[in-house]
């Protein structure tokens, strides 16, 4: 039996690898604040990226990009805030979602949304 925490994992690896290989240069993973969580930071090009991955094992219930909820935005935006506290950066920032869909062992579906939300 796999475990929630081990398919988050699993998720990460592969939305890192997809990253990776549209040139993003990841910084940190699990960036964790009290009330705050940034899956992924990186840079894409001249920007200054924090990604949240989701995953879902079908789409029979919506798709995964769909459960970035406003609360789950407000949490990311807190730790990307505190996250340019301590790593000052004067270039563009924005919030990305990685979404997968299916078995990485078979394949499955991952989609990138760059920009998919903004600070309110």
């Amino acid at each position: 039996m796999t475990t929630t925490r081990a398919t988050g994992e699993a998720a990460e690896l592969r939305a890192i690898a997809y990253l990776q290989a549209q040139d993003y240069r990841i910084l940190r993973r699990n960036y964790r604040i009290r009330g705050g969580e940034v899956d992924v930071v990186a840079r894409d090009g001249a920007a200054l990226c924090f990604v949240e991955v989701r995953s879902r094992a079908s789409t029979r219930h919506g798709r995964a990009e769909e459960t970035v909820s406003a609360a789950k935005q407000r949490r990311v935006i807190l730790a990307a805030r505190h996250w340019l506290v301590g790593h000052p950066w004067s270039g563009p920032c924005r919030f990305d979602v990685v979404s997968l869909h299916g078995d990485g062992a078979n394949g499955g579906e991952i989609r990138l949304f760059k920009d998919a939300f903004r600070v309110p």
